[in-house]
């Protein structure tokens, strides 16, 4: 069993949750992703990180963090709250729905935006994002990093930039735990009984 890995060891309701990357691993796979995006472009001073609401943005605050330590370079980091764009939830009984959308601290025009989430999965998420983000402006070029690729495409999405390829059943769900919301880092894999 490599480093990290735990066991089915917690029961949460009717789902049994294991480890399969501790928060070293983990750590370590923000870090390819940061050198890769250092790598691919030529210059960092169009970059601007966007992290999908929720842990996508401390994702990609912890990547620009990286950037500045490597690069000496202060990356702008944005939020993007794709609620409003989803396809996949149904919104009953609410007149009005509160608009989070985007706060991003730069304009993106003429910028390369990257799109920082957890996992990626069907891809409607990435959709939805791409949908806020034009509301936003119009970036220069979009590319999208990911902790977790987990397969299952519903749309034809890829990520530029992909910390793990974790496969997975349609049983299975990929839960990603930050130390900003979660206490603690790792990736975990969710199965029903």
């Amino acid at each position: 069993m490599p480093h990290g890995q735990k066991d089915f060891l917690l029961e949460r309701g009717s789902k049994l949750e294991k480890e399969v990357v501790d928060g070293v691993t983990m750590k370590r796979a923000l870090t390819r992703i940061t050198y890769e995006i250092i790598e691919r472009n030529k210059g960092l001073d169009d970059i601007v990180l966007v992290g999908i609401k929720t842990r996508g943005i401390y994702l990609a605050q912890r990547i620009a963090k990286r950037m500045q330590q490597l690069e000496d370079l202060t990356i702008p980091v944005g939020e993007l709250d794709i609620t409003l764009y989803r396809d996949d939830i149904h919104r009953k009984n609410q007149e009005h729905p509160t608009v989070n959308g985007a706060k991003i601290p730069v304009p993106i025009e003429g910028k390369h935006v990257i799109l920082v989430d957890d996992v990626l999965f069907t891809g409607r998420t990435v959709r939805a994002a791409l949908d806020a983000l034009l509301e936003a402006g119009r970036a220069k070029k979009i590319s999208l990093a990911i902790l977790v690729d987990r397969g299952h495409r519903e749309l034809p999405i890829r990520a530029d930039f992909v910390g793990k390829n974790i496969p997975t059943s349609l049983r299975e769900q990929i839960k990603v735990a930050v130390e900003e919301i979660d206490h603690r880092d790792g990736i975990f894999i969710q199965k029903e009984d």
